[in-house]
């Protein structure tokens, strides 16, 4: 089935060119068949590559899924056309009385301050709240999962030596989830963070279900409310060249970072990227999408409590 899009969302063509395919608003309203309302509160800077990289998965589905995003008032991104923001993303405060079935919360570059410490922590610990009531299933992806886990649950984070940055293995502690179904015994994940949540803190809040680590890089995947929160500390999304890009900006600003972990094919960025997550990244998406949002959301949406 088809992505249902804003007209004219760069992501549209982009992906375009890769085969995937995708309907105008005209022709979806046509159809007699409710769409899934997904919301993506997209905090990264870069924000029509956050976009392309998500709507590239969440195309993988059968399900039709129609796409709004969401902006915080309290901060306004700089690396963004203005003319993109209004176009295609509404403020919280008017989306309040929304509800939704889905819902992506991006990471965000501000791992290095304390929570409190965001320009936007009090408007985004409202957002947080508020889907608790709204959505059906939130995921919540790296600095957001941090910060989801801190404001519902009290998880603190902790500041690592060095970039956890590069590709690496995780396993999955009951491969009977749904959110597992299909998955292999191991699998690969992208991270770039400086921060981490710890598992001794995970395991010692009633709720809280570590369903998903590496030996490497620690806690991956956290569920919560029967899966009506999810919480992810990588970067499945990533597309090939993420964090070669990172890479290589990092370099040029004359920051230390290591060669990513796992990534370069003979650790030679010359060679280019080994991609050993996509089938994962596609896999996680869909079933989040199917035994989380669509198997559980109401038929009527205002029902979601």
């Amino acid at each position: 089935m088809p992505l249902n899009l804003p007209d004219k969302l760069p992501a549209i063509e982009l992906l375009k060119q890769e085969n995937i395919f995708v309907i105008d608003n005209s022709r979806a309203t046509q159809q007699d068949i409710r769409p899934l309302k997904i919301v993506v509160l997209n905090l990264m800077p870069l924000k029509i590559t956050t976009e392309t990289d998500l709507i590239r998965l969440l195309s993988n589905t059968p399900l039709q899924l129609e796409i709004s995003f969401m902006k915080v008032k309290s901060h306004t991104s700089k690396n963004t056309p203005v003319e993109h923001m209004k176009a295609f993303y509404r403020d919280f405060e008017v989306m309040r009385d929304e509800k939704f079935d889905g819902m992506i919360i991006t990471g965000a570059p501000v791992e290095h301050m304390d929570f409190e410490e965001v320009a936007y922590w009090d408007e985004i610990s409202e957002i947080f709240r508020w889907a608790r009531t709204h959505v059906t299933s939130t995921l919540y992806i790296c600095w957001a999962a941090q910060a989801g886990l801190y404001c519902h649950y009290g998880i603190p984070k902790y500041k690592l030596e060095k970039k956890m940055f590069g590709i690496f293995k995780h396993r999955v502690s009951n491969p009977l989830l749904p959110i597992f179904r299909g998955f292999d015994d191991e699998f690969y994940v992208p991270h770039s963070r400086h921060t981490e949540v710890r598992r001794e803190d995970i395991l010692k809040v009633k709720g809280l279900d570590l369903i998903s680590e590496s030996d490497e890089s620690g806690v991956y995947m956290v569920l919560a409310r029967g899966g009506r929160e999810i919480f992810v500390t990588g970067h499945s999304e990533y597309s090939p060249l993420t964090l070669d890009t990172e890479y290589k900006r990092d370099l040029g600003k004359g920051l230390p970072i290591e060669l990513p972990v796992n990534y370069y094919r003979d650790d030679d960025p010359e060679k280019g990227p080994l991609v050993q997550w996509r089938a994962h990244a596609n896999l996680f998406f869909q079933n989040w999408l199917n035994y989380y949002v669509y198997q559980e959301t109401p038929f009527d949406i205002n029902e979601i409590k």
